[in-house]
């Protein structure tokens, strides 16, 4: 394989968690009296930190968001999590493809370390990974599409941006990674694929990844 580190989004690539985590904030959004639909979730705020959804609602609808929101909407998206959260199908065949053939890869989300963690956890793919290996929207302030994130995985990892493969299943996300002048390669199994456009090759399931990165 000609990459020298594969950093993988988390939600909707490793942990098939988007159409769980929308719902919720939709619904919990239009409960606030901000109306929003499951596609409109996906359509604003799919691979974007947190922050977001607070820019997007005041900008909206002129009004903040409560200051306990993100706490009450992650206890509601955990809860979820814990009883119906599964891995991305298979994502763990692919990660273990790729410490066989000695890439490195780390993870980098625009969600809390805390949301991460819960994540990984419950879908048994935490022990796949180390502390060292998984970064946070939260290490840099600046989530997707901003390229701070991904930029900050590489350097911590010791790897220059433009040997980096980024796997991607959001616009903001892909933004972001071009941005950091990495190759992404486009998830599909959710997104359609011209949403995904100026990626480097699009996949729809994830035991085609492996291939794509060597080829």
């Amino acid at each position: 394989m000609k990459y020298e580190l594969v950093i993988f989004d988390n939600d909707g690539v490793l942990v098939d968690s988007e159409p769980i985590s929308n719902q919720i904030l939709a619904g919990y959004l239009t409960e606030l009296g901000h109306p929003t639909t499951y596609e409109d979730s996906i359509r604003d705020f799919m691979g974007a930190a947190v922050h977001r959804v607070h820019e997007v609602i005041q900008e909206r609808f002129g009004r903040r968001l409560p200051e306990d929101f993100d706490t009450a909407y992650h206890a509601r998206v955990f809860a979820a999590f814990e009883r119906e959260l599964a891995p991305v199908d298979g994502v763990a065949d692919v990660l273990e493809k790729l410490t066989s053939a000695g890439v490195p890869y780390c993870l980098a989300s625009s969600g809390t370390h805390e949301r991460i963690r819960v994540a990984l956890r419950k879908t048994g793919l935490y022990e796949l990974f180390d502390e060292a290996r998984i970064f946070s929207a939260q290490d840099v302030g600046r989530g997707k599409p901003a390229p701070d994130l991904f930029l900050h995985a590489a350097r911590t990892m010791g790897v220059p941006p433009e040997r980096c493969a980024v796997v991607e299943d959001s616009p903001l996300g892909v933004e972001a990674a071009r941005a950091a002048g990495m190759d992404v390669f486009g998830f599909t199994a959710m997104t359609p694929p011209a949403k995904l456009k100026h990626t480097t090759a699009l996949f729809a399931a994830m035991p085609a990844l492996p291939d794509l990165l060597g080829r």
